[in-house]
């Protein structure tokens, strides 16, 4: 599928506000936009579950906000400049966590082969992610 010239300037845009990918240059935030898929989801929206192998995506919030849950209860909220998919795009497993739409949503959508291989080719990114999931399995460990 072929992205726009104007698609894809947005896209870059969007993912500059992605502390993820704030270390790359112009030239790889482009490279890596015409890999991104937008799509629009209305509130109420699951775009994720817990415990499901649903989807193999990776998952930027352009604008909107959404409610992260696990086991039911709420941890946290996304807005415009967060991700999620990140752990499944590592490990292939189970997703950790249940995501919902509370507002209209725009999100940009990559599969976990094409983030691999941006990561692959890029490592201040894979570097970035990898700081990333510690971070997340450090607030895990601090709940319990």
């Amino acid at each position: 599928m072929l992205v726009s010239i104007t698609a894809v300037a947005a896209i870059t845009d969007d993912l500059a506000r992605v502390p993820l990918f704030s270390t790359l240059s112009d030239r790889q935030r482009k490279k890596l936009a015409k890999l991104f898929h937008e799509r629009t989801v209305p509130a109420g929206t699951t775009l994720v579950t817990e415990g499901t192998m649903s989807g193999v995506g990776f998952f930027v919030v352009a604008d909107g906000e959404a409610r992260v849950t696990v086991g039911g209860a709420e941890v946290g909220r996304l807005g415009p400049g967060d991700h999620f998919g990140e752990l499944a795009l590592i490990n292939e497993a189970e997703r950790s966590a249940t995501v919902t739409a509370e507002t209209q949503l725009r999100c940009l959508e990559i599969a976990f082969w094409d983030f691999r291989t941006f990561a692959h080719d890029n490592p201040d990114v894979m570097w970035g992610l990898l700081q990333h999931v510690v971070e997340l399995l450090s607030a895990a460990n601090a709940r319990t």
